[in-house]
């Protein structure tokens, strides 16, 4: 299972304690929002998208779309998300559950400006009712990014 692949990753930080498990679905930003009791600007969602044989993984705010022509600015190629079958093979989660952490080597991992304006977020944990509340520095950190990227529109206009 998903969710226990991350707690497991998450003990080497000791953090596999923190991984919350709501009672109810997280697997739209808006159930998240509900489940965490936050506005979902805050729920990270991660998408997933086509990179030759393997995906990037892009860690979004809540609120935030990509920008297509940003995204073919930064990747040199047309922003492609993968299918809920070919994420779930690429990255080891399920749609719903998607989240940089405990990811395959071959996946790269990204975040979004977006989400700099928040102290925390709640990315998912692995299945489609986890989250784990982090600060945008552990994200970056766990998630193994390889950079802040800015190829998101839309959340500039959310009243925070």
């Amino acid at each position: 299972m998903s969710i226990e692949k991350v707690k497991a990753y998450f003990e080497q930080f000791g953090r596999e304690k923190d991984v919350i498990e709501f009672e109810t679905s997280s697997a739209t930003v808006e159930l998240a929002a509900e489940a965490a009791h936050v506005i979902p600007a805050r729920i990270t969602k991660t998408l997933a998208f086509q990179s030759g044989d393997s995906c990037i993984l892009i860690a979004t705010a809540g609120d935030a779309k990509i920008d297509n022509k940003k995204f073919k600015a930064e990747f040199s190629m047309k922003a492609s998300m993968l299918s809920p079958d070919k994420t779930l093979d690429l990255t080891g989660h399920a749609i719903g559950g998607v989240c940089p952490f405990a990811v395959p080597e071959t996946v790269k991992t990204y975040v979004d400006v977006s989400l700099k304006r928040f102290t925390t977020v709640f990315p998912a944990a692995g299945s489609s009712n986890s989250a784990i509340e982090l600060t945008c520095d552990e994200l970056f950190e766990y998630g193994k990014c390889e950079k802040w990227i800015d190829v998101c529109k839309g959340w500039e206009e959310t009243e925070i």
